[in-house]
């Protein structure tokens, strides 16, 4: 790597850090730790949801799923996307009127036993787990890939910084990190868009057909089949998908940040549209992958396609873009664990310390405290399962 991707990738460890060091000082009661507070406004929450949402696997896997294997990879945006209707239509504002800090509450507070209120905090610990175990390889492989260190040292970093957003900022650092990390990801998919449709003369038509005899695919490569040839299989697919999403308790826990239900069905409407704009333009990073950068090269970075969107990068605007991209993809990864490990450590503290074992009777400063102590807990687990 030149000096230059060097200070791109620090200064955006920097800038997040900054806002770890602002945050901290607003974080004084468990509100302000769990859920900011509930000051955030709906374009804020928007953003803040949008880079939650669109993780490594939205930013790297589809656009290497699309590259290798065409309009089969793409599924995957559409289920993802899908899924936000089912969020906006059936979750949002339900959840935010119920004014709780976790899914547990959530449920808790219909069904009112211990048993049901442990069961949810630990089907919440579980999601989060595996999904961070994802989140960490995927960064441990970058980072590995960029700078040359080994393996584990690059998760040690990843799991340090995740550690010093939430233990000391909270869920106020953490949806800012979101949010700058939701701007960033947008300007840098935008910026290699232009430069795809550009390479394209802004032709839509000529690139479709140019896509035809791009791949080893042929015209395959434009319609389903690639991959999935059972109609069966591909509709379970789909089915995880727009379903799976409306589960995930990191995303979830964002309605808990706003003051009302109106601001937390707002809030939705702004994410929809920046989850949608980015999820089509997925199309021109893995049709700029499989035609500039090809899917041999795809592949011997990586099998799974997951380093197309940096090669692409580099192919298209050298050394500054690409190491912008893999600046973007870090702190992709940074948001997403941060979110995760703070829904975790509330189930914990909140749901299991506070609810179950305390009776509810524990102080703000006690549950806080008992949530940074499970934030280092699930921080260094999942650091020593990657």
């Amino acid at each position: 790597m030149s000096w230059i991707s060097y200070v791109i990738f620090f200064a955006v460890i920097a800038l997040t850090l900054y806002i770890t060091y602002w945050a901290a000082k607003q974080t004084t009661t468990a509100s302000d730790f769990y859920t900011a507070g509930g000051s955030l406004t709906g374009w804020q929450n928007g953003m803040a949801i949008a880079g939650d949402y669109l993780s490594a696997a939205s930013f790297l896997g589809i656009a290497g799923a699309i590259s290798l294997n065409g309009f089969d990879g793409f599924y995957y945006s559409i289920g993802w996307l899908t899924a936000y209707l089912v969020v906006l239509f059936l979750i949002a504002e339900p959840l935010r009127n119920l004014g709780k800090f976790t899914m547990a509450d959530m449920i808790g507070a219909r069904f009112g036993a211990k048993k049901v209120r442990g069961a949810a905090a630990l089907n919440t610990i579980t999601i989060v787990m595996f999904y961070m175990l994802a989140q960490l390889v995927g960064a441990g492989a970058l980072i590995k890939l960029l700078f040359g260190i080994e393996y584990w040292i690059a998760v040690l970093i990843v799991g340090t910084m995740m550690l010093i957003y939430v233990l000391f900022g909270g869920m106020t650092a953490t949806s800012w990190v979101q949010i700058v990390k939701a701007i960033l990801l947008m300007l840098g998919t935008i910026i290699i868009s232009f430069l795809v449709l550009m390479k394209f003369n802004f032709n839509f038509i000529s690139m479709f057909e140019t896509m035809k005899t791009a791949t080893p695919h042929g015209e395959a490569f434009l319609h389903s089949g690639v991959v999935y040839t059972d109609t069966i299989g591909l509709i379970s697919v789909l089915i995880a998908l727009v379903l799976g999403t409306a589960g995930l308790p990191h995303i979830l826990m964002r309605f808990f940040t706003v003051k009302d239900a109106k601001t937390a069905r707002s809030s939705v409407i702004y994410s929809v549209w920046i989850i949608g704009i980015f999820y089509v333009l997925t199309i021109f990073l893995g049709f700029g992958a499989a035609k500039f950068v090809g899917a041999d090269a795809i592949i011997a970075e990586n099998a799974a396609g997951n380093m197309a969107a940096p090669m692409l990068a580099g192919v298209l605007g050298g050394d500054a873009l690409e190491s912008f991209v893999a600046a973007v993809a870090f702190a992709t990864i940074l948001a997403v664990v941060a979110g995760l490990v703070l829904s975790g450590a509330s189930a914990i503290a909140h749901d299991i310390y506070g609810q179950i074992f305390k009776n509810g009777n524990v102080t703000e400063k006690q549950q806080v405290a008992a949530a940074r102590w499970a934030s280092i807990a699930i921080g260094v687990a999942s650091i020593l399962l990657a």
